[in-house]
């Protein structure tokens, strides 16, 4: 379990357009080619340690003739930043994505003092 100073919490959160392939006959749609997006989300403001991130899917639309596949996360979690992850496999078609995130983390204080 982190724990972290009640003073010193911050949360930072968005939502974030992943993809829309189904317009543009894109690989997610087709079902051919990379079956990996990934888009880097900068936080608002730098925390102290990397902070817990959680991703979600807050829009998806899928073709309703195959498999409804997805895995998702946060990767690459950084105090500035980290990667929106959504993968699928096999048959499964995705006309669109879209991904809410919230990360909770130690911010620094205005009495935190770097003395080197």
């Amino acid at each position: 379990m982190r724990k972290l100073r009640a003073s010193r919490v911050g949360v930072d959160q968005g939502n974030v357009e992943l993809f829309s392939d189904f317009a543009n006959g894109g690989d997610m749609w087709t079902g051919s080619g990379a079956r990996e997006r990934r888009k880097t989300v900068t936080f608002s403001e730098a925390f102290s340690t990397p902070p817990s991130v959680h991703a979600g899917l807050s829009l998806w639309d899928m073709d309703q003739g195959a498999n409804v596949r997805a895995d998702i996360q946060a990767d690459k979690v950084t105090e500035t930043s980290f990667d929106l992850v959504f993968r699928t496999w096999s048959d499964t078609r995705v006309a669109r994505v879209r991904m809410s995130w919230i990360a909770i983390g130690e911010v620094k204080n205005e009495d935190d003092w770097e003395l080197y």
